[in-house]
């Protein structure tokens, strides 16, 4: 249920501790975009255009709220999934989906709003549109849809957003300050507060575990790199990097953390590559699972605490999401 994500290694074996986990694949599907994970095994994401319920062998269509295109973003221990769906209109609006029904929990007033985290309550934290087209992070609770404010930056266009939730209620996401920068947040009994950054500029809070251990991405003085980072107790820790780029996008309850960084930069764009962040610094993904069936892995998007990692990459050049297991 933890999750969501932002920017993002030569793959450098040596590097590899001596005790690296290595894991099966599982191919969840082509065309498919992997983005949460319960403990139960059962995941959610796209396939297609329309969000997914799979245990990992057998694949749901939870259909949409009258519209074309539907995506899950979080799921929790009793496979209830929120993420966003397209009305008839073509507006989106955030769902619940349980039980075989998707459910629109509404707006803050806008014409759009999406659910990035949902936990064992059923609170499901995302980003809304007020009535004055304020993009806002909210707290979905008890049937009623909260804005969490800002870290002081109220000016238009200036994004606030929920990314994760904990058992607890607690919010992790990003929000604008007065001076025009970004940072990542933690919303908590009623107040949010500023996560800080790596030494640079902006930062954005990913996913929360029950113990508010939380990860995210964080730039580094001089703006010119951006690494992944653990926060625990009211200290940022830097998780590393191959190159420019890392970022965490999931983490688990013993606060193992798995994401993304570039291996290299070419000529137009980055290449990323999916990792778990060990011993304080990034794994390559590829490096742990077996050779030869054709998988790139870019990115890993959720963890639970068997250890198994999703997310998504390409087989033989087409996308698909996977499913990773530890042997």
């Amino acid at each position: 249920m933890l999750r969501c994500a932002l920017f993002a290694f030569s793959c450098l074996a040596t590097i590899l501790p001596l005790a690296a986990q290595n894991y099966t694949i599982t191919d969840l599907g082509r065309a498919s975009q992997v983005t949460a994970i319960n403990r139960f095994t059962e995941i959610t994401g796209i396939a297609g255009n329309h969000a997914f319920l799979s245990n990992g062998v057998n694949r749901i269509d939870l259909g949409t709220l009258g519209g074309e295109y539907s995506q899950g973003q979080g799921i929790n221990s009793f496979g209830t999934v929120t993420g966003y769906s397209t009305q008839i209109d073509g507006t989106y609006r955030a769902f619940r989906y349980s039980k075989g029904q998707m459910r629109n929990i509404g707006t803050l007033g806008g014409d759009y709003s999406v659910g990035y985290a949902i936990n064992d309550a059923g609170q499901i934290a995302g980003s809304s549109l007020t009535a004055n087209n304020f993009t806002r992070a909210f707290l979905w609770t008890n049937g009623q849809m909260i804005d969490l404010g800002t870290l002081g930056g109220n000016d238009p266009g200036w994004t606030t957003s929920a990314a994760g939730i904990d058992t607890a209620g607690n919010v992790v996401g990003y929000s604008y300050l007065p001076s025009g920068d970004f940072h990542g947040f933690l919303y908590t009994a009623g107040t949010m507060h500023d996560l800080g950054t790596l030494g640079g500029s902006w930062s954005q809070a990913s996913a929360i575990n029950d113990a508010e251990q939380i990860t995210g991405q964080a730039y580094l003085p001089g703006n010119g790199k951006a690494h992944a980072f653990f926060y625990s107790n009211g200290t940022m820790t830097d998780l590393g990097a191959f190159r420019q780029y890392s970022s965490g996008l999931a983490i688990s309850s013993t606060g193992v953390v798995v994401g993304q960084a570039n291996v290299r930069t070419d000529t137009s764009y980055l290449v990323y590559h999916a990792v778990i962040f060990q011993n304080g610094m990034p794994v390559d993904l590829n490096t742990l699972i077996p050779r030869g069936l054709g998988w790139l892995l870019t990115a890993a998007t959720g963890i639970n605490d068997a250890g198994q990692i999703i997310g998504y990459g390409t087989r033989n050049g087409q996308s698909h999401g996977y499913l990773l297991t530890p042997l």
